[in-house]
């Protein structure tokens, strides 16, 4: 039986399950494939590297938003260790800060 690996949406971040037989997935959609295309279009003849990502003001702002998230979680869970939390709380803020990293990994 065909191991399944974990790898990420090379358009939006979202995790996608794959076999270890044919090529590698690189996006999850079929409309994150697009936008991809539409982005190396967009691109042509600008002098930006194909591979950059170009984030507008709101993307950018909404990622710096994220990663904030996720920061203020892992701080909880500093907080909750020093204060010697007892496990199921310490289980619940792990929980929330993995979740939360996880939704930052996204760039869109």
């Amino acid at each position: 039986m065909p191991r399944r690996v974990l790898s990420s949406c090379s358009w939006c971040g979202r995790e996608i399950a794959e076999s270890e037989i044919g090529r590698r997935r690189r996006y999850c959609r079929q409309s994150c494939r697009q936008r991809a295309y539409e982005h190396r279009k967009g691109l042509e003849g600008t002098g930006i590297a194909e591979d950059a990502v170009v984030l507008s003001a709101q993307e950018a702002a909404d990622l710096a938003d994220r990663w904030f998230a996720a920061r203020c979680a892992a701080e909880d869970v500093a907080i909750a260790v020093a204060e010697g939390a007892d496990p199921g709380e310490l289980a619940s803020l792990t929980e929330k800060l993995v979740a939360l990293t996880k939704d930052a990994e996204r760039l869109r």
